[in-house]
């Protein structure tokens, strides 16, 4: 008994001490850097700018125009003088320079709404990466529980293999000194087997998921990593009573893919409007400077009058107005109306799916907490019985009362009652936090 226990303290002491190079990740650093290295957050984001900038451009569309222009020309042969008003055979040089202004003072309220629904563009944009940045922290979680898992597993595995190997030894023993048949070191063997079997299955599993959580996190695949081991004995209780109900009206006043679905349907809405404004008229005001030199503007005495006085002498300024009435444009404006409509009705009926999926997602997750807590509760009680059947076994066998079939079949369903309280247990404190997930409470140990 000395013997086994020092193995399975070995044993023990080797698996779950960190390997000197080896970083420790927390589920908390794992959630950090899934989120600043995940290449989809950073698209998202840059989505969420660009659209930002859309906001800013549609603000920008309120303000006048002001352009200036200035130019050159070297005249040759019959031409018109614009500034002289007469007609010349000579070579001529001009310059000529203006500034307009114009600014569109009513077109429907086009622009006035273009900026409503980019706002709201840009508000779905980042719920949208709101939702995928929970997303992930729950894939996240999922992964790290997944490891976690198999860890223990894998723990449970190297200690059954222990125990195996140490009954394998104490009836080889026996065998020799003619207490035990080789049907039973047979028996012991087959033990031995089964559960190096189970080392392997786990360990594989266990390193699975450590590469599915390294790449989920960005980082290299053949860097050492551990896993911070949580305290999840007394995972029941972490375990509250939760209404399907109360979770689904909390988780829809911020849940950023409900968010997002309603921005949108927003954003439709103000598009109809954008799409009506196309019937009113346009109304526009302009206002310009402009001035200029010729070679053959000429004074009395034949001379080109001053660059300078040229300038103040052709300087002209002008100021209108525009009204452009829309009429008929081959119904663009009322099809544009309609698609908009149609649109919006589909926003709608997403919007509508988004919170039915919802609803439905989360009284699956209530019912699968219920199922996780009962079969917790289940498998603690198997395991513990087994394990004392186990025992009771054990003792019978020592004394030549039970054979090594029955000792082994004990152990077999022991081991198996041990893999499925393992399971359950961590199965149990996942459910617990995808409740958290809908809550919007923070996930963590």
């Amino acid at each position: 008994m000395n013997i086994r226990l020092l193995a399975i303290l070995f044993i023990l002491t080797v698996f779950i001490m960190p390997v000197s190079g080896q970083e420790l990740i927390t589920l908390q650093s794992a959630i950090d850097s899934t989120l600043e290295n995940n290449l989809q957050i950073k698209e998202a984001r840059f989505r969420a700018a660009l659209t930002d900038q859309d906001v800013l451009q549609s603000k920008m569309n309120l303000l006048p125009s002001l352009g200036a222009s200035a130019g050159g020309r070297l005249s040759g042969g019959n031409y018109f003088d614009e500034k002289t008003g007469k007609v010349g055979n000579t070579t001529n040089k001009s310059v000529d320079g203006s500034l307009s202004l114009s600014v569109t003072l009513f077109q429907g309220f086009q622009r006035i709404n273009q900026i409503r629904a980019n706002k709201l563009l840009l508000q779905s944009d980042q719920s949208y990466v709101d939702q995928m940045e929970y997303d992930l922290v729950l894939q996240v979680f999922t992964t790290y529980i997944e490891a976690l898992t198999h860890k223990e597993l894998w723990s449970a595995s190297r200690q059954q293999l222990a125990l195996s190997e140490e009954q394998l030894r104490v009836e080889e023993i026996n065998m020799e000194v003619g207490n035990r048949t080789l049907a039973d070191v047979s028996q012991a063997r087959s033990q031995v087997a089964s559960d190096q079997l189970n080392i392997t299955t786990s360990r594989n599993d266990y390193e699975l998921s450590i590469l599915n959580l390294k790449q989920l996190m960005e980082i290299d695949s053949e860097k050492e990593i551990v896993l911070e081991s949580p305290n999840v004995e007394d995972v029941e209780a972490l375990v509250a009573n939760y209404s399907a109900v109360g979770v689904y009206d909390k988780a829809l006043n911020f849940f950023p893919e409900i968010r997002m679905a309603e921005y949108n349907t927003l954003a439709a809405e103000k598009d109809v409007d954008i799409a009506r404004g196309r019937y009113f008229p346009t109304l526009s005001l302009s206002s310009g400077l402009s001035t200029g030199y010729t070679s053959s503007y000429l004074d009395q005495n034949g001379a080109i009058f001053p660059f300078r006085q040229q300038l103040r002498d052709n300087y002209s300024r002008y100021i209108g107005l525009s009204l452009s009435i829309p009429i008929f444009n081959n119904l663009s404006s009322r099809i544009g109306v309609r698609k908009a409509k149609i649109i919006y009705e589909n926003t709608k009926v997403a919007e509508k799916q988004s919170k039915n999926n919802l609803n439905k997602i989360v009284n699956q997750a209530v019912l699968d907490l219920n199922a996780a807590k009962q079969r917790y509760e289940s498998s603690e009680e198997v395991f513990t019985s087994s394990r004392e059947t186990y025992k009771v076994f054990q003792e019978r066998y020592d004394v030549g009362l039970a054979t090594s079939i029955e000792l082994n079949t004990a152990q077999t369903n022991m081991n198996k009652a041990e893999f499925d309280f393992i399971n359950s247990k961590y199965n149990l404190l996942y459910r617990t936090k995808v409740i958290d997930y809908y809550l919007g409470n923070e996930i963590r140990f």
